[in-house]
């Protein structure tokens, strides 16, 4: 293991619960592995261009891969292709992913880039890594407490296996708008459960 991409898509920034304990994940791997690279990327503080014209052409045309026009794409690929794990911080707006989140998506999800059309569906072209996915959210969408849909987790799940990533795993703070007695205990309860994967077994528990 060489190198960790950390996409951060809240924004909150530096302040996201989720993105807190991403960090954590990120020591741990730096812990038993030296030298290990961080590429992080905030999609708050740096936010990506909006999808244009250009880029719609582009896809739709035989246009080279080092086109202008695919410039922002593979700089996000690049990232992703160079990463051997990959870690999303990201809350949960309106049941799904926030914007942010979603254009990161729209980049790196590319027809004959990152995945191929077949007669049989989709079928990604990057080679499969670990992804673990840290959502927040302010109320309650799994478990016994849960009152609303969770559209997010289907929906990464199935853009990230389209692009051939299929190790995913996923840890849920919820309850975070309810005081800070409730946000420590989801994130002591996030820590033992990550504990226990192979990956953060150096995790420390409070």
């Amino acid at each position: 293991m060489k190198t960790v991409l950390l996409i951060n898509a809240s924004p909150h920034g530096d302040d996201s619960h989720a993105h807190q304990l991403a960090l954590e994940l990120v020591a741990v791997l730096q812990q038993q592995h030296q030298g290990l690279e961080l590429i992080e990327r905030d999609l708050g503080a740096y936010p990506l261009p909006p999808l244009g014209t250009d880029y719609a052409r582009a896809l739709t045309s035989n246009t080279p891969f080092d086109s202008p026009a695919f410039e922002v794409s593979e700089a996000m690929i690049a990232e992703l292709e160079r990463s051997d794990v990959l870690l999303i911080a990201t809350p949960m707006h309106n049941f799904t992913v926030p914007a942010a989140l979603k254009l990161w998506i729209d980049y790196v999800l590319r027809i004959q880039r990152t995945f191929k059309s077949t007669a049989k569906g989709k079928v990604g072209l990057l080679e499969d890594r670990p992804v673990h996915v840290v959502v927040g959210s302010g109320g309650f969408h799994r478990g016994e407490r849960a009152r609303q849909p969770d559209f997010l987790t289907v929906y990464l799940r199935y853009a990230l296996n389209t692009i051939g990533l299929f190790d995913l795993q996923f840890t849920y703070l919820q309850g975070l708008v309810l005081g800070q007695e409730v946000v420590q205990a989801a994130i002591e309860q996030a820590r033992r459960e990550l504990s226990l994967t192979p990956l953060f077994s150096n995790l420390v528990c409070n």
